[in-house]
């Protein structure tokens, strides 16, 4: 055999198991990157996703809770056949729907098992109620499982036989002071709209879905999957997310994961993963337990229509032909021309695998080796870019929800929570710069009999009548909140003692000037000036005195705290 035949079938097998390893390397770094991809990609879904079905829920849940609340219900719930109780009660009702989302609700009472209902087209505003629930009666199970259970509140995807609808139900027990069960009250979300804006993302190999506290499914994009009054559904017989799934050991890790969430909510939102065979594909499954509903968020990626391992075809062929080229080269070529290149790529592909997408500057290379830089620069750029885009949305949805999270709903005043902040801030400025800045505690008068003798609506408007004072009457740079049901906390920066007992006056006096039409609504303030070096606990103590003297000196006044 002569030396180049010799040579040629060294370097064939020095191709072959360069190739070979080569090959095998370029498959293990890919499916890691496309793992964690896949690992961020989900755990970001999830919390897009959970964030999307929270924002209308969390509202719409808040608003139930007040309903269930109302005075005015309460009181007729004794005695429903009361006429003028239950001409309130329909009122009241009604100032409910209109702030609903869906613009209906619901009232189911203990007491006679009438059911009242009102929907967007106001149908029944004359007369809500509908028909009569009857223990025994398969549609009605859910009524009288609640009022058994003592379950506060649920959410229930059911469809009503005698309504004719097919909703997501939010419902909440109304009791009395002594936590009498009297019904049940809530709305309802139509569910083939919600279905389209929470499920239906039409995003190829994404598919969310949202499962009660057993498992049992709750909204998905397939309906006959759905599993309806799953809340007086025996166990067994549910439809659980084990259907969806093909092998038994993949549906007992997930439901192993899914206790682990459930019974370690105290941690905080996380996202588990797990990998899942789901129509003969293996999907990568992310789930997170949502406390607040008691449902779980469980996103499906299908990483082969996301990501799939096909598309690095082309570069792996070009990373086979560019060892064929170099491999016949004189040993300083080979160094030169593949070697480093490879070894700067393979750190950039680790950094990359690792979730590192900060730019790197590689080799120029040449010939099929630059090709091969420019697809996998090209990658993780769309990785990267990909990503970007995820985590903006994320930082974009958190940042409203922080938003929100300080602002009060009703009077578009900042909340409890804002004020506290602006509060720390304007005492530390006042250590540090020496200048003092007054506080303004004010209290609606008699805001309770409005509440109980005109309704929560009247109450409401009185609320917001007297923030739109506040905007107007007070100086651009002060602070205005809505502390906590009728009262409010003005933050006056800079301000001195003359500029503090003008504004509080002011105040007042546009209060009783302009709020309340048949029966005027008044206030009471307490004021005070805080010094350098108060705290912030001092301080509002001092005005909830003040406060406290105003009202003593018969309401309708301002008192200033030395």
């Amino acid at each position: 055999m002569s030396l180049k035949t010799r040579f040629l079938l060294l370097a064939a097998g020095l191709v072959i198991l360069a190739s070979v390893a080569a090959w095998n390397v370029f498959h293990r770094i890919t499916e890691a990157i496309i793992e964690q991809w896949g690992e961020r990609v989900v755990a970001i879904q999830v919390q897009y996703d959970s964030g999307r079905l929270l924002q209308p829920l969390e509202r719409e849940i808040a608003l139930a809770r007040q309903m269930a609340d109302s005075t005015l219900l309460r009181r007729w719930a004794k005695a429903p056949d009361d006429p003028r109780r239950r001409a309130q009660a329909y009122a009241e009702m009604e100032s409910f729907r209109r702030n609903f989302r869906d613009n209906s609700y619901f009232v189911a009472l203990r007491e006679n098992q009438a059911y009242y209902h009102n929907n967007a087209a106001n149908d029944y505003v004359a007369d809500p109620f509908r028909y009569r629930l009857r223990e025994g009666r398969p549609a009605d199970a859910w009524f009288f499982r609640l009022i058994e259970e003592g379950r506060d509140f649920h959410l229930n995807v059911n469809p009503d036989v005698e309504l004719g609808v097919t909703k997501l139900w939010i419902d909440v027990l109304m009791r009395d002071a002594n936590g009498e069960i009297l019904g049940v009250v809530g709305t309802g979300m139509e569910l083939e709209g919600f279905l389209e804006e929470i499920v239906d993302i039409e995003q190829p190999g994404i598919t969310t879905l949202f499962a009660d506290y057993n498992g049992a499914i709750q909204l998905y994009r397939d309906r006959r999957l759905i599993d309806y009054a799953s809340f007086v559904k025996p166990e067994g017989q549910k439809r659980t997310l084990d259907l969806l799934i093909d092998l038994p050991e993949d549906a007992a890790a997930l439901e192993a994961l899914m206790h682990e969430l459930r019974d370690a909510p105290e941690q905080g939102p996380r996202v588990r993963t797990q990998f899942v065979t789901v129509e003969g594909q293996r999907h990568l499954a992310g789930v997170a337990f949502l406390p607040t509903i008691g449902w779980f968020e469980v996103t499906l990626l299908d990483l082969d229509a996301l990501m799939p391992l096909a598309s690095f075809t082309p570069v792996a062929v070009v990373f086979v032909l560019t060892l064929l080229v170099t491999l016949l080269v004189f040993h300083l070529a080979l160094r030169r021309q593949l070697l480093a290149p490879m070894a700067a790529l393979e750190q950039a592909m680790a950094r990359v695998r690792d979730g590192d997408f900060a730019p790197v500057r590689l080799p120029r290379g040449r010939g099929e080796m630059a090709r091969l830089i420019q697809h996998f620069q090209a990658m993780a750029e769309a990785i990267r870019t990909h990503t970007e885009e995820l985590e903006e949305r994320v930082r974009e949805r958190t940042e409203e929800l922080e938003r929100m999270a300080r602002r009060d709903p009703l009077t578009g005043l900042m909340n409890r929570r804002g004020m506290q902040a602006q509060l720390e801030e304007a005492v530390e400025r006042a250590r540090r710069e020496e200048t003092p800045f007054g506080l303004l505690w004010l209290d609606l008068d008699h805001f309770k009999q409005v509440n109980d003798t005109q309704g929560h609506a009247a109450g409401d408007h009185a609320l917001e009548a007297v923030a739109e004072v506040l905007r107007a009457g007070l100086r651009p740079y002060d602070k205005a909140s809505r502390w906590g049901g009728d009262e409010f906390l003005v933050l006056l920066s800079p301000c001195d003692a003359d500029a503090l007992d003008r504004i509080a006056e002011r105040l007042r006096g546009a209060v009783a000037a302009s709020v309340g039409e048949e029966a005027p609504i008044t206030i009471s303030i307490g004021a005070c000036l805080a010094g350098p070096g108060e705290s912030l606990a001092s301080l509002l103590q001092r005005a909830d005195e003040a406060l406290y003297q105003a009202k003593a000196q018969g309401r309708n006044a301002a008192r200033v705290m030395p």
